[in-house]
């Protein structure tokens, strides 16, 4: 008897349900695909497909909350992506019927258009390099080096001359583990790797003036400056823009090459109007567009320090020493590069490959 009132009482429950108001939910479908791939300055044909029972009223395009155009039709709506930024963009089609808005939505993924171009190099002159300087960050700066190094109780900030002579240095505290650096005018702000804090120093005494949080990216990596904005980056396919004066983020790029995102980008310098730099633990260089993210050029400085030619201290020891420093000089357009505990520094010329 206890089990039949019980079937009872959920049949009379399902009864009442089915007579209950009915759900308004409409299904909009929304293409091209989630995760569909275009490259930079392809039309990404979007169309939403509308149920017969739903009158709509206009049809709202937003990519990234961001409104793009209102139709009162449902033809293909054609997005352009000359100018944008890399990386997924979500795609929203907001309905409207009777003052009442549905949504629906959808991603793609946009690469860069070509293939980076590639360059060749050549080694114009040969500098010395401190092999206790486990190279973090590297700038040049009114005739000197400056440098921030790695490693746990071995991490400093230093000043040299072009031939590796050390005119000033200071120690961080053993805790730390030092990476990028960006000279700003009379300052220098240098990242810690996973401490999540960043040190600001007066340029010509080196006395450290402020400690910030560094609480935006993943890990603190590389740093460069363009007068402007901040590059930073922190081992992911992405670079921060930050506020010359704050040192707080207000943007960011992705960096995407025509086939997909390039991961661990690290030691930046900014080179008349481009971003180059190094990804960890391979002999390669990008350059990449500070608007786009898209990687422009590629160049494999395998052979610029040759493994069998370097010391046997560095040499043993290939994961770890490896490329990883960049400076300009601006004014007598001259590039540097170096590497972790590098005992050489070179000055190369890039060019387009033949």
């Amino acid at each position: 008897m206890k089990y039949r009132v019980i079937t009872l009482i959920a049949f009379v429950a399902i009864a009442f349900a089915s007579c209950g108001p009915k759900s308004d939910t409409v299904n909009i479908s929304l293409s091209p695909d989630a995760g569909t791939k275009y490259k930079q300055g392809d039309e990404v044909p979007v169309k939403a497909t509308i149920p017969s029972s739903l009158k709509a009223d206009s049809i709202v395009y937003l990519m990234d909350s961001v409104r793009l155009a209102s139709r009162k039709d449902t033809l293909t709506f054609k997005i352009k992506t000359d100018s944008m930024k890399l990386g997924f963009k979500t795609i929203t089609a907001r309905v409207y019927s009777a003052g009442k808005p549905t949504e629906a939505s959808t991603n793609i993924l946009l690469v860069a258009a070509k293939a980076p171009q590639e360059l060749s190099f050549t080694i114009e002159k040969t500098f010395h390099h401190d092999t206790t300087s486990y190279t973090e960050g590297l700038q040049y700066v009114d005739g000197f080096l400056y440098e921030s190094t790695g490693e746990k109780g071995k991490s400093h900030l230093l000043k040299t001359d072009i031939n590796g002579k050390i005119l000033q240095s200071i120690k961080l505290d053993s805790m730390y583990f030092g990476e990028g650096i960006a000279v700003v005018g009379n300052k220098i702000i240098q990242l810690t790797w996973q401490e999540k804090v960043a040190f600001i120093y007066d340029k010509d005494t080196f006395k450290k003036l402020q400690t910030i949080p560094y609480n935006w990216g993943v890990e603190g990596w590389g740093m460069a400056f363009d007068g402007t904005t901040i590059y930073n980056d922190d081992k992911t396919n992405r670079i921060f823009l930050l506020n010359k004066d704050t040192y707080q983020p207000k943007g960011f790029i992705d960096v995407y090459d025509d086939n997909g995102p390039i991961n661990e980008i690290n030691e930046l310098e900014y080179i008349d109007g481009k971003i180059y730099a190094n990804i960890y633990t391979t002999n390669y260089i990008i350059v990449i567009d500070p608007k786009t993210g898209a990687v422009l050029q590629k160049v494999d400085l395998t052979n610029l320090y040759p493994i069998a030619s370097r010391p046997l201290n560095i040499a043993s020891d290939p994961e770890n020493n490896v490329l990883n420093g960049i400076a300009w000089d601006a004014q007598g357009k001259r590039l540097f590069i170096t590497g972790k505990k590098w005992d050489k520094m070179f000055q190369v010329k890039f060019t387009p490959k033949k």
